[in-house]
């Protein structure tokens, strides 16, 4: 077991692109065990900038897996708690792995490259434990478990102008693709003369791609959609753009609104889990246990009916007594007001419901509202 020295003195990992970072005057923060940009200016402008226009963001923190081989389906279908078999090829899916009593170990996506061939992609924090775990489950399965994530870099490309910037670094043959690709899809393009995985996927409810390379090309290709994306108002943005856009948009965090105390029914993310296959996945007893009975806290969105933010861990009250606590919260940029998630009885849940946050002992008037907060136009 590490001690707190041990830790103190072991320093966060880099990117391939931390130099840019740094050349930009990045300030930088302890994310997963990465060194990663905050931001570059100001969060608010980078935040908006994805609104209005386009962030540039590094991902290159995140987990790579490769499973390839004849059971690379059956396996997943075991290891995780979705049913990535029936991915059609190019397309991907949001799913989970759970441990054995049901708790979460990661969110993840996984997509589907070839008839043998999936990338599963877990979070920075849980990437290690991700792998180690889809290597132990791949026993008895004709698969091999590759975790390529040290040698892969993803960039982001997230905003209304996305579109726009890809076509202008993409050979015209290859741009019928990128307007044509639906949301949760997936393929190899060139991209200012690299070859790249193109997602279209995100974690920040614009339209926007994640592209996929390896990190000796990361520095190229990160200029290039710099370079690019100017013209339309793209700038790089950092985490903590990245957290309030995500937080606008309802989506977890793991961490805050997902661990390995939490089900996939307390997370509202029961419609993930696919009883319906047939692999006994780990985790499907719990489950199954626990698929009909009511549980005993629920995710749900806040919205603020003063100026001051609710913050993670701060107490939810109904009537003066804690029904819960906040996950995640701030002021909301673009809708002008402070939002939450908050993981409460679900007795208080019904959307409408007045509650109150405690705000280091100033009780502050919340509303429970419909997920997510806030939802793109086109």
């Amino acid at each position: 077991m590490s001690t707190a020295s041990d830790t103190s003195t072991t320093p966060p990992a880099h990117t391939a692109l931390y130099p840019e970072h740094a050349a930009l005057g990045a300030s930088f923060t302890d994310f997963g065990g990465w060194d990663m940009p905050l931001k570059y200016g100001s969060e608010l402008a980078e935040h908006r900038a994805v609104r209005e226009a386009a962030g540039l963001f590094d991902l290159s923190h995140m987990g790579e897996i490769r499973v390839t081989g004849p059971d690379a389906g059956a396996f997943l279908n075991t290891a995780l708690v979705g049913n990535l078999a029936v991915i059609a090829i190019g397309r991907a899916k949001y799913s989970l792995i759970c441990d054995t009593d049901g708790g979460i170990i990661d969110d993840l996506i996984t997509y589907r490259l070839g008839d043998e061939e999936y990338l599963v992609v877990p979070n920075a924090g849980n990437a290690a434990a991700v792998a180690a775990a889809c290597a132990e489950r791949a026993a008895g399965f004709d698969v091999t478990v590759r975790d390529e994530s040290a040698d892969t870099s993803l960039i982001a490309v997230q905003g209304p102008a996305a579109v726009a910037i890809l076509h202008a670094l993409l050979p015209e043959a290859q741009r019928a693709i990128v307007t044509e690709m639906k949301y949760y899809s997936a393929a190899p393009v060139t991209v200012a003369g690299l070859d790249v995985l193109l997602a279209r996927t995100g974690y920040t409810g614009e339209d926007g791609f994640e592209l996929y390379l390896p990190n000796a090309q990361a520095a190229e290709l990160w200029r290039a959609l710099r370079a690019a994306g100017e013209p339309f108002g793209l700038i790089p943005a950092g985490l903590a753009a990245r957290d309030s856009l995500r937080l606008e948009a309802g989506m977890p965090l793991y961490g805050n609104e997902l661990g390995r105390d939490i089900t996939p029914f307390e997370a509202g993310l029961g419609p993930v889990v696919s009883f319906k296959k047939e692999e006994r996945f780990i985790g499907r007893d719990a489950l199954e246990a626990r698929r009909e009975v009511t549980p005993t806290r629920v995710l749900v969105g806040l919205q603020g009916a003063g100026r001051r933010a609710g913050r993670a861990g701060y107490p939810v009250l109904a009537n003066g007594v804690q029904i819960g606590e906040v996950t995640s919260g701030q002021p909301s940029p673009t809708l002008g007001y402070p939002i939450a998630l908050a993981s409460i009885d679900p007795a208080h849940s019904a959307v409408g419901t007045e509650l109150t946050v405690d705000l280091r002992g100033k009780p502050e008037p919340f509303t429970v509202v419909a997920l997510p907060f806030y939802r793109r136009e086109h």
